[in-house]
């Protein structure tokens, strides 16, 4: 296993690496993003296909990495933020997550022709907290890695043009400063998008998209409760009675806790931040394990291939 763990590593220090270069920081891309990628171009190496010993550390850093980096993702949350802005904000993205996973999903399935899997995935990571949100989701719907590859890719391209885009178009939108701080918290994919995004316009902006983010990045568990029921319910439908069983996302819950522990317990600085940094290491492991096992023609037959739903 430990092949599979230090490939991983070294991925995910060279991601961090090239997140924290002067030219990139500024840009507000995610070193889980660069670790995708990464590990894309070395699984698409011609060695690497010759290389069976590093599968199990893969498979570890996708399945229980993944997880437990969405539960200390937690710790980036609290309920007394939540609750600040009000029901006004929850009602707002409640309505935001459905409008575009319903637009999304049909758009994808039905116009673009794409598998039902990467039009789920990629509407799921526009429509809650990208690239986290696809990976949740890719783990409770038990997805091909290249659909979930395909949507990461989509959904950080779309995002990064958002928070490009989003300030420059400040000035025409009427709003003023705290409710454009909310319109880019409700619509822009990656907490790190909004806060450049955010902080691009001003610090009344900045606090309030923030904000918005995290109540969406909360909602991420009841959507997954509710799409593994969704999903088992369609694969019953076309392959029987016994297609399989409901995935209960059981991170979800501890992702639940742990904003609940970080909203009653005052953790020093240091130590909160080591346990954020741990979970962020842990997703990125988890995205170069991804990219890694997903082979370029699988991406291209994605694309290709008609969808299941036409």
């Amino acid at each position: 296993m430990w092949q599979g763990l230090f490939l991983c590593s070294s991925l995910t220090l060279a991601s961090f690496g090239l997140a924290r270069l002067p030219g990139l920081a500024a840009s507000g891309i995610s070193p889980l993003v660069f670790a995708l990628l990464m590990g894309l171009i070395a699984g698409n190496l011609p060695l690497s296909r010759y290389q069976p010993e590093v599968q199990p550390g893969l498979k570890f850093a996708t399945c229980w990495l993944l997880r437990g980096g969405i539960v200390l993702f937690g710790l980036s949350l609290t309920v007394q933020q939540v609750v600040a802005l009000g029901p006004g904000v929850l009602l707002l993205d409640v309505v935001v997550i459905i409008s575009v996973l319903l637009s999304g999903y049909h758009i994808g399935t039905r116009l673009l022709r794409l598998d039902r899997e990467t039009a789920l995935l990629t509407s799921v990571g526009s429509a809650i907290c990208g690239a986290a949100a696809v990976l949740a989701t890719e783990t409770t719907i038990r997805s091909r890695p290249a659909a979930a590859s395909m949507a990461v890719a989509t959904v950080v391209l779309f995002g990064t043009l958002a928070m490009l885009l989003y300030p420059l178009l400040y000035q025409f939108s009427g709003m003023n400063e705290g409710l454009y701080g909310i319109y880019i918290g409700a619509t822009v994919h990656e907490v790190a998008q909004v806060v450049a995004a955010g902080d691009a316009i001003g610090p009344e902006a900045l606090a309030n998209a923030v904000i918005v983010k995290l109540v969406r990045v909360m909602l991420l568990v009841p959507f997954l409760l509710l799409v593994g029921q969704w999903w088992l319910r369609q694969q019953t439908c076309e392959e029987g009675a016994a297609a399989g069983r409901l995935v209960i996302p059981w991170f979800a819950f501890g992702f639940m806790v742990m904003v609940g522990f970080n909203s009653v317990v005052d953790l020093p600085g240091s130590l909160h931040q080591a346990l954020v940094l741990t979970g962020q290491v842990a997703l990125a492991m988890a995205m170069a394990a991804l990219g890694f096992e997903t082979r370029l023609e699988k991406l291209k037959a994605l694309v290709s291939a008609p969808s299941s739903s036409a």
